[in-house]
């Protein structure tokens, strides 16, 4: 099966091309023809999936086909505002070439944030990505109007349950109409996800599916680092690997730092290009011929191109920060080692940034080496490893 296979809109269509998405993930060839048939969906699929587009992309197809604005059509409901964070920054990267627009909605801000926040859902932005308690607290104020709502997805419903979510969302869903798609996604499903679903959806397909692998090609390095060595770790990488290898993929997980690195490598005179949802859409495409015809060897990007790019060449993929989700990381590390090539990913991982490496590790049960920085390299972060927990030695 390929994407094309879903009758995209042209719009959403032509952005999965030029960002080389092609075959669907398990998740994403069972989830997304349900979606489309205003079914509702009760999947129990981990991080690392690629869950995500799977209830993103046939919505996104839906709002653009619909073409209604000004209220809101969709509501996605997760745990933190991390998480909510991330999944906006994932329909950014989907609805680059579409007219369709996003929102995150989460507590922590100032009244600033807040009252962008109610413009937005007065407005009526496409898709509003929220945590339950700052929803409701909007909600508590009658400026939203609910009454356009057609799908609500609750992601990582297990971990909203086990933060004591239930009552919230419960509350959220009184106030939508009655006649909505309903998806939730869980990594597990116990008894209580199994009542929350029963008190929301109506007659539910069920989907299971169990984690991607990474390749068996894929050899995985890690550096432990701190941050003001990684730009004379990379470089060091770079000029040892650059005449052996096809093309090189380093990620980040900001514009910002994507711009930053950029920089710092001209400095050195390795030449790179740039990716990321804040180039044209024009420069984009050409960034992404060039690289794919070896015209640069070297891309930075964003964790917008983790998710498409199939080029069979990319011998390397570095990860300059440890992503912040699990899933992330497997798509980043996808990249290479296709189609039954061999392939390396490498991860700087700062002080900071080590149980969040930690989880990846637990959710793919492997430990990643930890390799020592090359010579000439001040001291790096020490890697204790005991029977009950590994920690930073500073």
């Amino acid at each position: 099966m390929k994407f094309k296979n879903f009758k995209f809109g042209a719009d959403l269509q032509e952005g999965l091309n030029i960002m080389g998405f092609s075959d669907p993930t398990p998740i994403q060839q069972k989830a997304i023809p349900t979606i489309q048939k205003n079914l509702d969906l009760i999947a129990c699929a981990q991080t690392g999936t690629g869950k995500t587009a799977a209830f993103v992309l046939p919505i996104l197809d839906k709002i653009n086909k619909l073409k209604i604005k000004n209220k809101v059509d969709t509501i996605i409901i997760a745990p933190t505002r991390e998480l909510a964070k991330q999944i906006d920054n994932q329909i950014e990267g989907f609805a680059y070439f579409t007219k369709t627009t996003s929102y995150p909605i989460y507590g922590g801000g100032d009244g600033i944030e807040f009252d962008n926040q109610k413009k937005a859902l007065i407005k009526g932005v496409d898709i509003i990505i929220c945590t339950p308690g700052r929803l409701l607290a909007h909600l508590d104020f009658n400026y939203f109007d609910t009454s356009n709502v057609k799908h609500l997805v609750l992601d990582e419903a297990d971990r909203m349950l086990d933060m004591g979510f239930y009552d919230d969302i419960m509350k959220i869903v009184k106030n939508l109409p009655l006649k909505r798609q309903n998806l939730l996604f869980s990594a597990t499903m116990p008894t209580k996800i199994r009542q929350l679903a029963n008190n929301i959806l109506k007659n539910p397909i069920t989907i299971n599916i169990a984690l991607s692998k990474p390749a068996e090609g894929l050899i995985q390095k890690a550096f432990l680092v701190y941050d003001y060595q990684k730009i004379q770790l990379i470089t060091t990488i770079l000029k040892e690997n650059f005449k052996n290898l096809n093309t090189i993929l380093i990620f980040a997980s900001s514009i910002k730092m994507v711009k930053e690195i950029h920089k710092s490598l001209k400095k050195e005179k390795i030449y790179a290009s740039e990716m990321h949802s804040g180039l044209k859409q024009e420069v984009r495409e050409k960034t992404i011929r060039d690289f794919k015809h070896k015209k640069n060897k070297i891309l930075i990007a964003t964790d917008i191109l983790s998710r498409g790019i199939d080029i069979k060449e990319i011998k390397l993929v570095i990860n300059y920060e440890v992503p912040n989700d699990a899933e992330d990381y497997i798509h980043r590390i996808g990249r290479t080692a296709r189609a039954s090539e061999k392939g390396e990913a490498i991860t700087f991982i700062n002080p900071k940034q080590i149980k969040k490496f930690m989880k990846i590790e637990k959710l793919m049960d492997k430990v990643i080496p930890k390799l020592d920085l090359p010579k000439g390299f001040k001291s790096a972060p020490k890697y204790i490893v005991t029977k009950k927990k590994r920690k930073f030695k500073i």
